[in-house]
């Protein structure tokens, strides 16, 4: 099974568009291609019961980002600030990048 192209990368800044944290910001932590998810910085915490261990002697409940489908999510453009969708353009090169469909502007550097 091969992978899926992702439109969506690791440090991207997306925006929520649908869910219980519509409207809301973060930066992506890390994609799940397989499962075609993300996890996003502040977006979708969960509580989770953790047991007090070595590395972590004070147990308790704590917090954590749970992954966010990434029909959910919409990549922020650097150059207009505003939710946009990629597209992908080839250079001379060779080179493949993404660009904002709405500044038509290049996203990645």
């Amino acid at each position: 099974m091969s992978m899926p192209k992702l439109k969506i990368k690791t440090g991207d800044r997306v925006v929520v568009i649908a869910g219980k944290d519509k409207g809301k910001k973060g930066q992506v932590m890390r994609t799940l291609p397989r499962e075609n998810r993300a996890i996003v910085e502040g977006i979708n915490m969960i509580k989770k019961h953790q047991r007090p261990t070595r590395e972590m002697m004070q147990g308790g409940i704590i917090e954590q980002p749970a992954p966010i489908a990434l029909s959910n999510l919409q990549l922020l453009c650097r150059n207009c600030g505003e939710p946009a969708r990629a597209g992908q353009r080839s250079l001379a090169d060779g080179r493949k990048i993404r660009y904002c469909k709405k500044c038509d502007e290049n996203i990645d550097r």
